[in-house]
């Protein structure tokens, strides 16, 4: 595993914080994107992020969903915008549109199956190419819960995400394993990326992308959002 940032996310309780009851924080809006083969869990690690919860036999995503979660991170907090894409092929070319100016990424691959981490692999070459040159990318590998039917060693994932420059993390979207530590991890990096890098210039207009939070385009699947979590729902 890779060294993670020692700060932890907490749910952000009753709206955005204040400190000593006069100055409010105002949320940082981070777009992030999820891609990965179909199957591989994305739908369950968000799901799981925002709500807590984990379903069986979910359908599977058309085209895209959207959904919103906020996160305090120290004296900080985040707004994630998250949108998970479909992972079937034929919706391979839209994931442009939603990449395009995003701050993060999560690439998911599911680690009972060692071709979905080569998918896992082009989608970070796409992104390394095409996407946001400062884009943070996390390399997430799930069902850590079926450990016994493992094709994919942790060693051989890190490895690719160390000469990559990923973030790296394995996570069970069923138990709940690790999934908060994702969005801390990219939180935190993402912050530390804005030390150098002014945050207003990490975080492009969405407008650019014509992408905003009504999702309206008629080519995202709106069955699980979008959606905000209502504060106590933050799974960090």
């Amino acid at each position: 595993m890779s060294n993670r940032p020692s700060s932890r996310a907490s749910t952000e309780q009753n709206g955005p914080s204040s400190t000593g009851g006069a100055t409010t924080i105002k949320p940082v809006q981070v777009k992030l994107v999820l891609l990965g083969e179909a199957a591989v869990g994305k739908s369950s690690i968000v799901l799981r992020f925002v709500n807590g919860e984990f379903q069986d036999n979910k359908e599977p995503t058309i085209g895209a969903a959207f959904l919103t979660q906020k996160c305090k991170l120290d004296d900080k907090i985040i707004k994630f915008e998250i949108w998970d894409t479909a992972g079937q092929e034929r919706f391979h070319s839209l994931a442009p549109m939603y990449y395009r100016n995003a701050q993060a990424a999560v690439v998911v691959y599911d680690i009972t199956k060692s071709a979905s981490l080569e998918k896992a692999k082009a989608w970070v070459k796409e992104l390394q190419r095409q996407a946001n040159p400062n884009i943070v990318i996390a390399l997430v590998g799930n069902k850590l819960d079926l450990q016994a039917n493992r094709e994919v060693t942790s060693e051989e994932a890190e490895e690719y995400a160390k000469e990559s420059g990923l973030l790296f993390l394995e996570a069970s979207a069923k138990t709940g394993e690790s999934v908060g530590e994702i969005f801390t991890d990219i939180g935190n990096t993402v912050f530390d990326l804005a030390k150098k890098i002014p945050l207003e210039n990490l975080a492009q207009t969405r407008s650019r992308t014509g992408l905003n939070n009504q999702a309206g385009n008629g080519r995202v699947d709106l069955n699980s959002g979008p959606a905000e979590a209502q504060p106590g729902n933050c799974a960090c």
